[in-house]
C-alpha cells in the first residue's frame, strides 16, 4: 500500500491504495528560492527585459498609473510595491503615482484589505484608487478588440500620461497564464469588456486552456488591450507555495510576460499520464473554499482523466458553491450537457456572469464523472450540481472502483492548480 497527502483546506486527506494501481504522481518541480526576495525584484527593475529602465522612461511623464492586483491575488506587494515606487521616483521625484487596484469582476478591495496587502505607509502615503466595472461613467472607450467586442477601460488609464502594472505568473485554466496583459484585461476593463472576452466561443476554443498561449483567442484580447492601453512596464513575480518571490521578470509587457511564463511552465509541467481515476484537489486553503474555484483543479484532472473515468476532487468548500448563477447552471438543468447547450447558444455580447466557469464544469462533467470529497454539509449542492459526494479521498476510491472495478488505473494530482499537463497545451511560443 502507498500513502499519499491530497492538499485539503488547512490540511490534507491521506490516500491509501495499492501502489500497483498508481500509475503516476504528477507534481510541479520543487521550487527553490536561492535569493532574498527583494534582492530578486530589485534585480529584475535594474535589468528590465526589452525596454529601457523604469526610472529612465519615468523622467519624461509626470503622471503615473502604477496598476496592481487585487484582495484575490497572492502578488507580494509588501515586498514589491516599495522598489516599484523607489524606481519610478528615482528618474522624476517629483511624478505624480496613482495606484490603481485592478479588481476586475471581483468585489471592491475593502481598507483593511488594502493595509494587508500594500502596509500602512504606502495607504497612509499614496493615492489609490479601487477599480468598479459595473460603473460606465468611470470608463473610457479605447476602441474595437479583435474579437470585436468594444474596449472599455478606467478613464486613468488615459489620464495619466504613463501606465505600469505589477502581478504574478502562473498556470491560467482557460488565459494560459495569468500575468502582464491581464492588469488590464481584465483587471481594470469594463464589465461589459470582461464579459465579451468571456464569452461562450472563446472559452470552447480548443486554444484557451491552462499553459497555452499561442492562438488563444482570449489571450489575443487581453494583449491587443494591453497595447491599446499603452501598458509600458511590468512586474511580474512567480511565487512558491508559501507565496513567496522566487523569481521576477521587469521590463516590456509582452516580451517579459514571455520570459515569465516560459519558467513558469519549465517548473510546473508535468507529463499527461491518463488512468481511469484521476485525484486531485483545488490546492487546499483558500482555492478550495467553494466549488467555483475547483473548477480550475478539475481540469487538470480532466485533461488525463480517461472518457467515461471518474475524477476524485477534494475540497473543504468553506463557502460552498461559490456563487448563485454559476450553482443554478446546474441545479436547474438536467444535465451537463443541457448546461452546455445552453450556455453555447448565448451571443457573446450576451455573455452572463460566471457562465464560462459553468461552462468548463459541464465540459469536464461530460468526459467523466466527479466525485466531491467535502464536509456533508455540502453534499446537497454536489448532488444538485450533477457529481456525487463522499466523506473522504478513501470512500471515494471505493465509489469509483464499484463503476470501474477494483483494479482501475489511478493517476494523482495533489495540487491540480500547481501543474501543467504536458501533452495537453504545447509551449508558449
Amino acid at each position: 500500500m502507498v500513502n499519499i497527502a491530497i492538499l485539503y483546506g488547512k490540511s490534507h486527506q491521506t490516500l491509501c491504495v495499492p501502489e500497483e494501481r498508481v500509475r503516476a504522481v504528477l507534481r510541479p518541480k520543487p521550487l527553490k528560492r536561492e535569493k532574498d526576495e527583494a534582492v530578486l525584484v530589485q534585480s529584475a527593475l535594474e535589468n528590465p527585459i526589452a525596454c529601457h529602465r523604469l526610472c529612465e522612461i519615468a523622467r519624461l511623464h509626470n503622471r503615473v498609473l502604477l496598476i496592481t492586483s487585487d484582495h484575490t491575488r497572492p502578488v507580494p506587494s509588501r515586498v514589491t510595491m516599495p522598489l516599484y515606487l523607489a524606481e519610478i521616483r528615482k528618474g522624476n521625484p517629483k511624478v505624480e503615482i496613482t495606484i490603481l487596484i485592478a479588481t476586475g469582476l471581483h468585489r471592491k478591495t475593502t481598507p483593511a484589505e488594502l493595509r494587508m496587502k500594500l502596509g500602512d505607509e504606502i495607504v497612509d502615503r499614496e493615492t489609490i484608487v479601487v477599480h468598479e466595472a459595473g460603473k460606465d461613467e468611470l470608463m473610457t472607450y479605447f476602441g474595437q478588440l479583435p474579437s470585436g467586442g468594444e474596449l472599455w477601460l478606467n478613464r486613468l488609464v488615459k489620464e495619466n500620461d504613463l501606465v505600469v502594472a505589477e502581478g504574478f505568473v502562473e498556470p491560467h485554466f482557460f488565459a494560459g497564464f495569468s500575468g502582464g496583459r491581464k492588469s488590464i484585461l481584465p483587471g481594470v476593463a469594463a464589465r461589459r469588456t470582461v464579459l465579451y472576452n468571456h464569452n461562450a466561443a472563446f472559452i470552447q476554443s480548443p486554444q484557451a486552456r491552462q499553459g497555452q498561449l499561442e492562438g488563444n483567442p482570449i489571450h489575443r484580447d487581453m494583449l491587443f488591450a494591453a497595447k491599446k492601453a499603452k501598458l509600458r512596464f511590468v512586474l511580474n513575480v512567480l511565487l512558491d507555495m508559501d507565496k513567496r518571490v522566487i523569481a521576477a521578470f521587469a521590463g516590456d509587457v509582452e516580451r517579459a510576460h514571455l520570459e515569465g511564463c516560459r519558467l513558469c511552465r519549465q517548473l510546473m509541467r508535468a507529463p499527461r499520464v491518463q488512468a481511469d481515476i484521476i485525484i486531485t484537489s483545488n490546492g487546499g486553503y483558500p482555492l478550495d473554499q467553494n466549488v467555483y474555484q475547483t473548477v480550475k483543479g478539475m481540469t487538470a484532472a480532466e485533461s488525463c482523466v480517461r472518457p467515461g473515468g471518474v475524477i476524485i476532487m477534494c475540497a473543504a468548500l468553506g463557502d460552498g458553491h461559490g456563487g448563485e448563477a454559476f450553482y443554478h447552471w446546474f441545479a436547474d438543468r438536467a444535465s451537463a450537457a443541457q448546461v452546455t447547450h445552453d450556455i453555447e447558444s448565448i451571443p457573446a455580447a450576451s455573455t452572463c456572469m460566471d457562465q464560462w466557469e459553468a461552462q468548463i464544469l459541464a465540459r469536464v462533467l461530460q468526459k467523466a464523472t466527479c466525485i466531491f470529497v467535502t464536509g456533508e454539509e455540502n453534499r446537497a449542492i454536489i448532488e444538485a450540481m450533477h457529481m456525487q459526494w463522499a466523506p473522504d479521498v478513501n470512500t471515494a476510491v471505493r465509489m469509483a472502483d464499484e463503476r470501474l472495478g477494483a483494479n482501475a488505473s489511478i493517476t494523482v494530482i495533489p495540487d491540480g492548480v500547481g501543474v501543467i499537463i504536458d501533452g495537453e497545451t504545447p509551449d508558449v511560443i
